[in-house]
């Protein structure tokens, strides 16, 4: 006859190994959720080798942090101090905007 603590041991035995299994599941989703949050281009792909890392027991999960982290939407990829897309693009818009007043104020003033 089995006493009431076995089925307490039983069922904390079957709580925690859901618990392992499910922290192990979600840690999979950590870099892609990391990419997202930057808006990596590859979100994807890393999605794909983070589900592929968990079948290797996370060997790749180092690897995954590191290529999601690498993106940065402002600077774009590595430590460069360059400037990203953003930066450039708002330039080029001020300069356009400039000659755009100059062009409409030649226009103006000629009394066309």
């Amino acid at each position: 006859m089995r006493g009431p603590l076995e089925y307490v041991a039983l069922f904390l035995i079957v709580v925690v190994a859901l618990t392992i299994v499910y922290g192990m599941v979600a840690l999979c989703d950590v870099p892609h959720r990391m990419a997202q949050k930057r808006n990596h281009p590859h979100q994807d792909a890393i999605r794909i080798a983070g589900w592929f890392s968990l079948f290797l027991l996370h060997s790749l999960e180092p690897f995954l942090w590191i290529w999601a982290s690498l993106y940065d939407p402002v600077r774009g990829w590595g430590f460069s101090g360059k400037p990203g897309p953003d930066e450039a693009t708002s330039a080029e818009l001020a300069a356009l905007r400039e000659r755009v007043a100059v062009l409409e104020g030649r226009s103006s003033g000629s009394g066309v």
